[in-house]
């Protein structure tokens, strides 16, 4: 299969031409490495590659042979490198499969390799001292987003149509707005985080995956929800596969929209406009749409605070267990300067400021919860901003502390965490392009506790009135000149 051929289909497109035998995995993995030679060495997408293990039978599921990779964070391979990102970690190796990695398997996905991450998945850049920064195909001058920016690079670029990613304060969706993809944040409790963990911030970060098409991520989200034996609690179950909601047409919904984030920053003109045109396309599809307010429960800088503790005092835990495992010390020979003002942060929140932490959980939860008893959906953008250019991140850094780092963070990124914190699906839909630049503008779409079936419903609507598949950045497998 030539790589123009390869890069054409999504992945539940791969896996009908496997299932009806019209090509083979292993001809699909080879294509999916041909993919890696030829636009990795540009974007720093791929961290670490290795041959095809595992061998599906084709037609076993509906994604059964196509090529796959998985973030360097959060997932366990066995025999496979995991270093969250960190020179802490270098060298960590996974001793067995985790409950999610035994998914992708009985998934029938063929996992190719890993991709890129921030140090412990502290930042929405892809920037690791560990690797080197991610580039963003649309624009290799700027950031892919993050944390899950490797696998969204990738995705971008034609590697795999799909890609393991995750989302602690909008790691999925920051990226898919950044790269043009599709984006879904699972409610809290849908994919299990164990063994190793009951629930990993507290809750607030899930498993997901970036695709091109809502289908794709459907599609995976079928085969890989559900509690594992041991897991603290579990979302109720979909009343049908949500790859059947992708095709189902939404009734005419209440919707939200809300352009200025609870932090007041400013929009950039061409990302208003977007998500003005989004709202009028919501109209032109039935959908009834009207400016929102939209009470968090606490203030922003009580937001702010109580996110810093819980991901702070986390964080320690993390990296003293590293660094019991490797012998290496704790210092900036090992760790970027924010993520080690942020350990040193984290080791001085007390436990009744870490539980004050939860209560503000709480309070934001029930909040968020009362505005869609009111509301189906809620319209933001993504990001406040385009994709900015490497190295905007690390511009203060070294002076920030712990807290000061996650107020960084969340002023470029303010409307997505919100959704971690409340434990609340939400996606990110590639709907616009700047018209000055050509970068993809994604739209941040919100639903209740559990109801990623009216999300994928509504973006299945979208998909087929405004479809973004035949937008492809300049770099990428297949079209690239030299690849």
């Amino acid at each position: 299969m030539e790589l123009h051929e390869y890069t054409r289909y999504d992945a539940v497109g791969l896996a009908d031409l496997v299932a009806r035998g019209e090509v083979g995995a292993a001809e699909l993995a080879t294509a999916a490495q041909e993919a890696i030679a030829a636009v990795n060495p540009r974007i720093n997408a791929v961290v670490e590659s290795w041959p095809a293990e595992d061998t599906p039978t084709p037609g076993s599921t509906p994604l059964a042979g196509v090529p796959f990779l998985i973030k360097d964070l959060a997932v366990a391979m066995r025999g496979k490198r995991v270093e969250l990102g960190s020179r802490l970690a270098a060298g960590n190796v996974a001793a067995a499969d985790s409950f999610l990695m035994r998914r992708f398997r009985r998934a029938g996905l063929v996992t190719l390799g890993r991709t890129a991450s921030p140090e412990f998945a502290y930042s929405t850049t892809t920037e690791p001292a560990l690797y080197g920064a991610t580039r963003n195909p649309w624009d290799l001058d700027r950031t892919a987003g993050g944390s899950s920016g490797g696998s969204a690079a990738a995705v971008a670029a034609g590697i795999t149509p799909l890609a393991h990613a995750t989302d602690a304060a909008g790691s999925i969706r920051v990226p898919a707005a950044s790269t043009g993809l599709f984006g879904l944040k699972a409610t809290r409790g849908r994919v299990s985080m164990g063994p190793d963990a009951d629930e990993v911030f507290n809750g607030l970060a899930v498993h997901g995956a970036l695709s091109r098409t809502v289908r794709d991520s459907a599609t995976l989200l079928d085969l890989i929800q559900g509690p594992e034996t041991g897991d603290p609690y579990a979302a109720a179950p979909p009343r049908r596969p949500y790859a059947e909601e992708v095709g189902r047409e939404p009734r005419p919904l209440r919707v939200g929209l809300l352009t200025t984030p609870w932090n007041g920053r400013a929009v950039e003109p061409a990302v208003r406009e977007a998500t003005l045109d989004a709202a009028r396309l919501l109209e032109s599809l039935g959908h009834r749409v009207e400016p929102t307010t939209v009470d968090l429960g606490v203030s922003w800088e009580e937001f702010v605070l109580a996110n810093a503790r819980l991901w702070t005092a986390n964080l320690v835990t993390w990296i003293d267990s590293f660094a019991e495992a490797s012998g290496r010390p704790v210092d900036l020979t090992t760790l970027e300067p924010e993520i080690l003002a942020s350990y040193h942060w984290g080791r001085r929140v007390g436990g009744a400021e870490f539980v004050r932490a939860l209560d503000v959980r709480n309070r934001v939860a029930r909040s968020i919860g009362a505005y869609f008893e009111r509301h189906d959906v809620l319209l933001t953008p993504t990001l406040p901003e385009l994709p900015v250019t490497i190295g905007t991140y690390g511009h203060g850094a070294e002076e920030a502390d712990g807290l000061g780092w996650l107020e960084h963070l969340f002023r470029r990124s303010p409307f997505t965490a919100v959704f971690n914190v409340a434990g609340t699906p939400a996606m990110s839909v590639p709907l616009a392009v700047d018209p000055a630049t050509g970068l993809p503008i994604g739209l941040q779409f919100a639903a209740g506790y559990g109801r990623e079936d009216l999300l994928f419903r509504l973006a299945g609507q979208l998909e087929r009135a405004a479809p973004w598949a035949r937008r492809t950045p300049p770099v990428r497998a297949g079209a690239d000149p030299t690849g």
